[in-house]
């Protein structure tokens, strides 16, 4: 007979755990064993330490639990028993009715859920039809099993009034079923109130989300995050003149629709409105969008490498003026043919490369001296010449010496010999801006020391041109 009432509670237990996944439900049912330890009467008491004897027993219990709110359950239990005395005494059958709340920790559907309870209880001895008011408190720890079904472990201690209190330990499970106003998406409101069930949302919006406050749902609103006004269906006018931020130029000025939002304005007075106007305070036409073009090339002074000169928009307003292919804004030789290795200057001719190679061998110096000799001047002469034909030109001056002596007095008689020709160019009128000296000692050696003729072609000053 046990058996099959042990079944047929599994079997009710087992149909209400499929109502529902994790929605908040109203009702459960709870069935469990218990074990009993307590303290009750003798009546073969002899002396007052006898009064009392320890008496252990086991029940069952079913009860009913009603949801009061998110975590809070009322819990009304009927337990029914058989105390086990000692040897001699016969075993009594007794009961226990209780109201008690009790307090789970989580939110219905957690994988594991402690719970507190405390409440108000009667045990009632059938056999010695004595009655007892108990105050039960508890801890137990309720575990899913499936979405409505729970194993539950509980530990009671029962307060009694007539000082025989009892521990009360079980094992069983809970089942729940019916739902409290569910809602999905967890927003606070129920939803059959909720016009979004599963997006979280607001009261005024009857569930619905409006994260930028301004009265009109998410799903309805053209601009969501930011405050709107219904009549651009919750997007901003800023500056209230009945243009939508989003299709107004000037957003923070108000301004007629004909000209897009803008206030009319014509800072400059170029018949262009500051609007669209991309240099409102400097007059300019309308092909350069009311910029300045000096030079009528229709590319803005502000764009144009060559403002004061008619070029064109692929070479940022500038034109070829020498025609040799490189325009002016890349040409250092603008106004002379040249070519792209020397940036569009002209290559030196070689009569005048001759000049500038015979200088190496001709400019002379006293021996062991920065002096130079009366034959030296006309050659330098010629690179005076040179430098004023090639004026778009730099030249380079670098001494160098022979072997022969101290490294350190050489380097710096090449250094001396080389600032000799550069001083005597400067007398001739070449500019110091457009040289440079230099020497190396005897560093490089052009020839071979080991000879007269070698130690002859290492003692020389090189002259280069290059464009810088």
């Amino acid at each position: 007979m046990k058996q099959i009432f042990t079944i047929f509670c599994l079997a009710i237990v087992v149909l209400l755990a499929q109502q529902g996944a994790f929605a908040q439900p109203t009702d459960g049912i709870t069935f469990r064993q218990n074990w009993y330890n307590y303290v009750a009467p003798n009546p073969a008491w002899e002396d007052w330490n006898d009064v009392y004897e320890k008496v252990d027993g086991r029940g069952f219990e079913i009860g009913y639990n009603r949801n009061l709110s998110k975590h809070t359950w009322l819990y009304v239990p009927a337990k029914i028993g058989v105390a086990q005395f000692a040897a001699g005494r016969k075993n009594e059958l007794g009961g226990n009715l209780d109201v008690i709340f009790q307090n789970n920790l989580f939110r219905h559907g957690a994988l594991i859920n402690p719970t507190v309870s405390l409440g108000v209880g009667t045990t009632y001895n059938f056999g010695a039809k004595e009655f007892d008011v108990n105050i039960p408190a508890s801890i137990g720890l309720n575990i899913r099993l499936m979405s409505n079904l729970y194993a539950n472990v509980q530990s009671q201690y029962r307060f009694s009034l007539d000082s025989r209190p009892g521990w009360h330990h079980g094992v069983g499970l809970v089942t729940y079923f019916g739902e409290s106003n569910p809602d999905r998406d967890k927003d606070g409101i129920a939803d059959k109130d909720d016009t979004c069930p599963d997006v979280p949302g607001v009261a005024a919006m009857l569930g619905c989300p409006d994260k930028d406050g301004d009265m009109i749902t998410d799903a309805e609103d053209d601009c969501p995050d930011v405050k709107g006004l219904a009549a651009f269906k919750g997007c901003p006018d800023t500056d209230n003149d009945g243009i939508k931020d989003a299709d107004d130029k000037c957003p923070l000025e108000a301004g007629p629709a004909a000209n897009n939002g803008c206030p009319v304005l014509d800072r400059d007075g170029d018949g262009i409105n500051d609007n669209v106007d991309k240099c409102p305070d400097a007059k300019g036409p309308a092909a350069t969008g009311g910029c300045p073009d000096r030079d009528a090339d229709g590319v803005a002074d502000k764009d144009d490498a060559c403002p004061d000169k008619k070029g064109t928009s692929m070479h940022k307003g500038c034109p070829d003026t020498d025609g040799d292919g490189i325009y002016d804004n890349d040409d250092r030789c603008p106004e002379k043919p040249g070519v792209a290795a020397l940036n569009g200057c002209p290559e030196v001719k070689k009569e005048d490369k001759a000049k500038l190679e015979r200088a190496v061998k001709l400019v002379q110096f006293e021996l062991g001296k920065d002096v130079l000799l009366a034959t030296s001047f006309p050659i330098l002469d010629e690179v005076v010449s040179v430098m004023k034909q090639y004026s778009e030109y730099s030249l380079s001056i670098t001494g160098h010496t022979d072997n022969q002596g101290d490294d350190k007095l050489n380097l710096d008689l090449s250094q001396r010999r080389a600032k000799r020709c550069y001083d005597y160019l400067l007398t001739k009128g070449v500019a110091a801006t457009r040289m440079s000296f230099t020497g190396l000692g005897e560093t490089q050696p052009a020839g071979d020391n080991k000879t007269a003729a070698g130690r002859e072609q290492n003692r020389r000053v090189v002259f280069e041109l290059f464009v810088k």
